[in-house]
């Protein structure tokens, strides 16, 4: 329990104390928006499922009653969640006896590695993703020793299991995978544990359809047409990936090593079968991101510390103790990857007046701005900005990543400045926000001034307005020196027909 204290505190310390991650910031603020009457999808521009902006709107409620930042309470609430599954999960762990007996230490190892893990990304969908189907896990490992578990136990983690894959719904394929291993063990497919989750996840659907029509007529295919442009080529994912991908061919070494003596061979088998189907989406997904890794990792690095803990209660010979070296070495690389992650973090956490988020905000606060945007693929340029500011942002993208996609796209699809109007939206959006302040991102290939400007006119004659007034760490931050920029449309031609916020 110390060693979990000691990650407790670590990683709220600098979770609290380092701008808030970009993603979980941008939820908030979408989340915001949509509780002030804003449509999703519409009004604001999303590519995730709508349950993730309704959990973000938990912590920003709770910030409300407590007249605090969301940062201070979304991360203890996030924090709570995964703490929470991982105490469950030790409590179902229990009823396997041996090393599971004391409930304390397993909640403490599930529950350092739920923390330290995901380093930097604490909070994001797949680490929501993989707590909550911890529960799940261990109810259907015990279900695999031929020992029926209790249906309110079974109920529970159905649910939460299934509003943990609605996260990502690419991970129902994670049930059907199960599902055949479950057969092929003999144990019938209606039982309470998969029709719980199976149903949760139909309802779900069904509701998003009813009240969330937009994400399915308008994000979905969004994304289909233009998030590939972030993808990265199968080597260079591979190469991300070396260190899940070596782990991950430990544990499957390890438990075939054992798979006649391992006493706890199902639980490692259900953990080992999460882990490779995780890895699996992960590269469908080609997104070169750690969270995305993160399911992964954490089942991977729960099952091979289930391998070395159970091998410690053996003696064995000297050479023969090899492979728990290698389980133990495994570990060690993951929680090291990590901590390395962390890093920056916790300097940005002891000296947080000296990263660029804090510096924009200055200027933003210096210079009296009450709107603000940011021509970057990097979010973090616009939020958590936005949110610690409480500048209005200039546009329904949290980025230029769409643009990026549509310039991608007009390469081999010249049709599809018809269809999804990128550049014509984001300078839309500039022009009827008008921000003060806007910031260019000069690292970038993509120069976002010089296509908006070549595509719309209007936007052209608008940033003529602007002039440079700091530059730093790559970026050039602009002043608008005149004033509005309606006066700057000579056609209402020129404004799209989406419905604007």
């Amino acid at each position: 329990m110390l060693v979990l204290a000691a990650v407790l505190g670590v990683v709220m310390f600098i979770a609290l104390r380092s701008p808030l991650k970009d993603d979980i910031a941008w939820l908030l603020y979408v989340a915001r928006r949509w509780m002030a009457g804003r449509e999703l999808y519409v009004d604001v521009v999303e590519v995730n499922p709508p349950l993730i902006v309704w959990i973000s709107a938990v912590p920003l409620e709770i910030a409300r009653w407590l007249d605090g930042p969301p940062q201070f309470t979304a991360i203890p609430v996030f924090v709570a969640a995964v703490l929470g599954c991982a105490w469950w999960t030790a409590e179902l762990l229990r009823d396997r006896g041996g090393i599971f007996a004391a409930r304390l230490p397993v909640f403490a190892v599930i529950g350092s590695l739920l923390l330290l893990l995901p380093a930097a990304d604490l909070g994001q969908r797949e680490h929501l993703l993989v707590a909550a189907f911890l529960p799940y896990l261990a109810i259907f490992a015990r279900s695999l020793d031929g020992k029926r578990p209790s249906l309110t136990a079974a109920l529970a983690a159905g649910v939460l299991a299934g509003l943990g894959c609605a996260l990502k719904p690419r991970y129902a394929g994670m049930f059907a995978v199960l599902e055949c291993l479950a057969l092929a063990y003999g144990l019938r497919p209606w039982r309470a544990l998969p029709l719980a989750a199976g149903t949760t996840l139909l309802g779900y659907a069904g509701l998003v359809a009813i009240v969330c029509p937009a994400y399915l007529g308008r994000a979905v295919p969004l994304a289909l047409a233009l998030y590939e442009a972030t993808d990265v080529p199968f080597l260079a994912l591979l190469q991300a990936s070396a260190v899940l991908l070596t782990g991950l061919a430990v544990a499957i070494f390890l438990l075939w090593l054992r798979r006649r003596s391992l006493h706890d061979y199902s639980l490692m088998l259900t953990l080992v079968l999460f882990a490779a189907v995780s890895t699996v989406i992960c590269f469908v997904d080609g997104k070169d991101w750690y969270y995305h890794r993160l399911p992964a990792i954490v089942a991977t690095a729960l099952a091979l510390v289930l391998w070395g803990v159970t091998d410690l209660t053996h003696k064995r010979s000297a050479i023969r103790r090899l492979p728990l070296a290698a389980a133990g070495l495994a570990v060690a690389v993951f929680c090291a990857s990590a901590i390395q992650r962390l890093g920056p973090e916790a300097i940005d956490a002891v000296e947080p007046q000296k990263t660029t988020v804090d510096r924009l905000e200055q200027i933003i606060r210096d210079e009296h701005a009450r709107t603000y945007i940011a021509f970057s693929e990097w979010i973090a340029l616009g939020f958590p900005v936005v949110n610690n500011t409480g500048v209005s942002w200039a546009s329904r993208f949290d980025s230029m990543w769409a643009l990026k996609g549509e310039i991608w796209r007009a390469r081999f699809d010249p049709a599809t400045d018809k269809e999804w109007p990128i550049a014509r939206w984001v300078a839309h959006d500039f022009i009827a926000g008008c921000p003060d302040v806007a910031v260019v991102d000069t690292r970038e290939t993509t120069k976002y001034i010089k296509v908006l400007s070549a595509s719309d006119p209007a936007f052209a004659r608008a940033w003529t307005r602007y002039r440079p007034i700091a530059a730093f760490d790559g970026l050039v931050v602009y002043r608008r020196r005149a004033a509005g920029c309606l006066d700057v449309w000579v056609a209402t031609e020129a404004r799209p027909a989406l419905k604007v916020r």
